[in-house]
């Protein structure tokens, strides 16, 4: 038997700070937290009360699904909240990338869906069928609008690329306005939008939010793209560092997501508004 003072055994722990005895095992075979004793006879882990703040941390950051290395750093100085801090931000980095990857996805199914499958198969580059100014124009719009995306979902962008990200936003909105119709142009201000708040431009996100929306109101697009409109005035809001107001937008967002037809696409609007910088969790 081990005796000790303040030892928990892994069920006792695993109550203490939310964590389940089967993951508290698993972090030890991984290494990530060992137990502070465990008994010669029995195989039994132990572990002393000073390793509680530790296993909270673990539970706190696998809680937004930081890799178990990005933990381990973590728990090597926990005192330092910088490092988590850092680690944090790395890691909020990478998901907002990954989350730009499915909004870029989902609106280059829209264009397939559009212009059929078919069609984008057998369209050569080498030999581009006959197209007037107008489908040109749309497809000039198209190909800025993904590299945009593109662009987005690179975690190190130069500052070049940065540049280039934000005037292609700019230009395909240009074409849009060309040819496109209302959901188009709203759709465009909410790119230039996310992209002056992802370069920290909090003035010109809050217009190009603005503006969106009131396209959207105008000319009643509603669904995923309105939930959208009222989430690029929320983040933009946060960027500008209006947190209350920020709060306020993020609930008009939340109520308007409420009445999008699809499943996936309203749980595509909560995952982006999860990723507002400064904002408490909601739901």
């Amino acid at each position: 038997m081990v005796d000790g003072p303040e030892l928990l055994t892994v069920g006792q722990l695993a109550r203490r700070v939310g964590l389940t005895a089967k993951a508290l095992r698993h972090y030890d075979r991984v290494g990530l937290l060992a137990p502070a004793v465990v008994d010669p006879d029995t195989g039994y882990r132990f572990y002393g009360a000073e390793q509680i703040a530790h296993a909270r941390l673990v539970r706190l950051l696998r809680s937004v699904d930081l890799p178990l290395e990005q933990v381990r750093l973590c728990l090597a100085d926990p005192d330092d909240e910088s490092v988590a801090a850092r680690v944090l931000s790395e890691h909020r980095r990478r998901l907002r990338a990954r989350l730009d990857r499915v909004r870029g996805d989902l609106h280059r199914i829209d264009h397939l869906l559009a212009d059929g499958v078919t069609r984008a198969m057998t369209d050569s580059p080498a030999q581009p069928a006959p197209a007037g100014p107008d489908e040109s124009e749309r497809r000039l719009a198209v190909e800025l609008f993904n590299g945009v995306w593109r662009l987005l979902e690179k975690e190190d962008r130069s500052v070049e690329e940065d540049d280039r990200m934000l005037h292609m936003a700019h230009a395909s909105r240009h074409h849009w306005g060309q040819v496109g119709q209302p959901v188009n142009l709203s759709r465009g201000e909410w790119q230039c939008s996310r992209v002056y708040s992802v370069l920290g431009r909090a003035e010109p996100a809050l217009y190009h939010a603005r503006r969106g929306l009131e396209i959207c109101r105008a000319h009643g697009i509603g669904d995923w793209d309105l939930a959208f409109a009222h989430e690029s005035v929320a983040r933009a809001l946060a960027v500008a560092g209006d947190r209350e107001q920020a709060r306020v937008w993020t609930e008009q967002a939340l109520a308007a997501a409420e009445d999008i037809a699809e499943d996936e696409d309203r749980e595509l609007v909560l995952t982006d508004l999860e990723s507002i910088p400064h904002q408490p969790r909601f739901w």
